[in-house]
């Protein structure tokens, strides 16, 4: 990596299918690794009011404590495997190609511009099979495990698949791209923030020691450090992204209002809120001709609706007054997404979860890129290969 890319004789390219495989398992080894960070995050920037989430530590061991690795901390991990393994191989092939093809043929574009290209054709072919899996392992990072008694997030998903189910029967097949634009405007800037870092980062480590090979541990460093400050600068992004993905939503179908004698159970599907949230809607707007002996009933319904719009962001064990919680924002434009959190939320709202974001994509960068190099050389023993990103 780093490489001119003018085909000098001494150096050769990696074939497509090793890019492929190389950086398919490194960027999934670092996407596994850092799973449980990045669930803190998803509670972070999902339930900003719940305060045994407020810190990186606090929310790591209240998790831990009460939900467990596997069904706390690693919640959603099937689903994050599932998109982080083809969706980097799709990732790297298509960068690599798109890349290769356009310094041969495009000779007068800026290599920059080159890599930033490739860079943006890479995610948009990956966000196909990236988005859908993000969707899921949001709502199962933010719901936790099932029947979760320490926290109500609107989902009660059995598994993945019941997830994936439900969100299609229920919302529809165009629910599993919710945020499908705000993935592609938060990943986009990531890449090209990243490998912009890190090509620079290269170049001063390599001028620092002198030569072409850095050792390992500057390897490390440098990815680490270009993946941990884009990642940091690109919050806001990321926040709106996972807001969006996570929100209940109030335009789907929904049935009928339940009797009166029914008695409302703790824990339900998201289907059962939205559906309720739409029929209230509705007696709300024909308000003004309901005489006026009613009009108690439909200032009771107002009530139930401002309640269950913020169901996804309290909890039973939240005993703490509620703060500013996750508004639902109604929108699937990052732009009005970001105005309505600053409006509501400040700064400290569009940079919620910071913290382990920037640690996870730091390590996750770190890893990825690291193995990247790692597995090619070791495809090509002996061989001089140009690794260039």
């Amino acid at each position: 990596m780093g490489g001119s890319g003018d085909g000098n004789n001494d150096t050769v390219r990696p074939p497509l299918y090793q890019c492929m495989l190389a950086g398919g398992f490194g960027g999934c080894t670092g996407d596994m690794l850092m799973h449980s960070l990045d669930t803190v995050k998803t509670r972070q920037q999902g339930a900003p009011n719940a305060i045994k989430y407020e810190t990186l530590g606090r929310a790591y061991t209240t998790i831990f404590r009460e939900e467990g690795f596997r069904r706390g901390l690693y919640g959603g991990v099937t689903p994050a495997f599932l998109g982080s393994l083809p969706g980097t191989m799709i990732f790297f092939a298509t960068y690599e190609w798109s890349k290769r093809n356009m310094l041969q043929h495009w000779r007068w574009c800026p290599e920059s511009v080159v890599y930033l290209s490739a860079g943006f054709l890479g995610d948009l072919f990956a966000s196909v099979v990236y988005v859908p899996s993000e969707v899921l392992k949001t709502r199962l990072q933010l719901q936790g495990r099932y029947n979760n008694p320490f926290f109500q997030s609107g989902y009660n998903y059995r598994n993945t698949f019941d997830a994936a189910r439900t969100i299609v029967r229920t919302e529809g097949w165009n629910a599993m791209f919710y945020g499908y634009k705000a993935t592609l405007m938060r990943d986009l800037p990531f890449s090209a923030l990243q490998f912009a870092f890190w090509e620079q980062f290269q170049k001063w480590a390599k001028a620092s020691c002198a030569g072409e090979d850095i050792g390992l541990g500057l390897e490390i460093l440098t990815g680490c450090a270009a993946g941990g400050l884009a990642g940091t600068l690109t919050t806001p992004l990321d926040v709106v992204k996972t807001r969006i993905q996570t929100q209940v939503r109030t335009d789907i179908p929904h049935d009928p209002l339940p009797s009166a004698d029914t008695k409302p159970r703790i824990q339900t599907h998201t289907i059962n809120i939205p559906r309720q949230m739409t029929a209230i809607k509705h007696l709300h707007t024909y308000s003004s001709a309901i005489p006026a002996q009613q009009s108690t009933l439909v200032k009771g319904v107002g009530s139930m609706q401002n309640h269950l719009r913020s169901i996804s962001t309290g909890g039973p064990s939240t005993a703490a007054p509620i703060r500013n919680g996750a508004m639902i924002l109604e929108t699937d434009s990052i732009l009005t997404g970001l105005r309505l959190i600053f409006r509501h939320e400040g700064v400290v709202g569009l940079f919620r979860g910071v913290l382990p974001r920037g640690v996870w994509t730091s390590i996750q960068s770190g890893t990825m890129l690291v193995m990247y190099q790692t597995l090619l050389k070791t495809f090509n023993p002996g061989v001089a290969m140009e690794l260039e990103m």
